[in-house]
């Protein structure tokens, strides 16, 4: 589906230089997240600021590097929680585009006695399928790590306009960051979520996937055969995330496994995008890819292992998400 030229890593173009900027481009949205069930059976609900990309920039911001985030939400009170809450969290509003052509998209979000999540969105369309792409592509202008996910490629405008920028950012040196995160309900079926979500494997530098997502995302059931498939086919850098059992990488012929933290499970829900932020933040922090050691990518695992098991501690995902200090102070 891409070209030749597109599949050459941008990383050979990057540079150490100290701390980059990450940019996050996609969804920003409310999670309308379960709190409990009343004595008449009746859940209610708590309307927490998300959406993964999102969510990233919020945890690198947090954890001391530098963020940006491009995204759109309604011209609505939920869009200037959003907004606010952004600029709350040290991350630019610069990126986020107002929208008078849709309300604010929320995602329901039922919570299991486990603390495992279930999915609906009110998105008919959503304010988040309406970035502009050109006005996307100048945001994202700078940026030393371009970072996406799938829940952007379901609606096709918003495909576009992501995938545009992220060939625009790449062309232009950033490395490219993928969590793909499988949402059914938003897809047309699973064939085409399938051909879809790995089609834009190519252009990435970095992929976390987590243990449910292997063989949507390659084929392969076992973790470490997927990371070998993944880094196989160009991907510089990639990472299956396997619960509270931790997380397992591999880079070139290096891989490693890297137990996570036991803890009281309250919400799981921005748990996944806390890890990648961590551990995009370390990346960030050390100038880029080249030059990485096994040390240091079990260490960088271990730092976002941490920081996701605060999250899952907490309910909701941006306001359950750690500090610098938090992380550090518990490790």
């Amino acid at each position: 589906m891409f070209s030749d030229h597109e599949k050459t890593n941008s990383y050979e173009r990057f540079r150490n230089g100290g701390q980059v900027k990450i940019t996050a481009i996609g969804e920003i949205l409310v999670d309308m997240t379960q709190t409990h069930v009343d004595e008449s059976g009746i859940p209610h609900f708590s309307a927490n600021p998300g959406g993964a990309p999102a969510n990233v920039a919020v945890v690198v911001s947090r954890l001391g590097g530098k963020a940006g985030f491009i995204g759109c939400v309604g011209d609505d009170l939920y869009g200037k929680l959003l907004k606010d809450t952004l600029i709350r969290n040290g991350v630019p509003a610069d990126g986020l585009q107002v929208t008078d052509k849709a309300n604010t998209t929320l995602a329901i979000v039922m919570v299991d006695p486990s603390g495992e999540r279930s999915f609906s969105f009110y998105r008919k369309p959503g304010a988040d399928t309406l970035i502009d792409e050109k006005q996307a592509i100048r945001d994202a202008a700078g940026t030393g790590i371009l970072h996406f996910g799938s829940v952007s490629l379901t609606d096709p405008a918003c495909r576009n306009a992501v995938i545009n920028t992220i060939r625009a950012g790449r062309d232009a040196g950033a490395l490219i960051s993928y969590d793909p995160n499988y949402r059914a309900s938003l897809w047309e079926n699973e064939e085409t979520a399938l051909l879809l979500m790995r089609a834009v494997l190519p252009l990435c530098d970095i992929v976390k996937i987590s243990d449910e997502e292997t063989v949507l995302l390659t084929g392969e059931k076992e973790p470490e055969a997927a990371l070998k498939h993944l880094t196989d086919m160009g991907i510089r850098l990639a990472v299956v995330t396997l619960g509270s059992k931790g997380a397992m990488w591999r880079c070139g012929e290096m891989q490693g496994l890297v137990p996570g933290f036991s803890v009281k499970v309250a919400d799981t829900n921005g748990a996944g995008d806390t890890f990648f932020g961590a551990f995009l933040s370390r990346i960030a922090a050390r100038g880029g890819l080249e030059g990485l050691t096994e040390t240091e990518l079990n260490d960088y695992v271990r730092f976002a292992n941490k920081a996701a098991s605060i999250t899952a501690s907490r309910p909701g995902a941006i306001p359950a998400m750690p500090t610098l200090k938090e992380v550090e102070g518990n490790a």
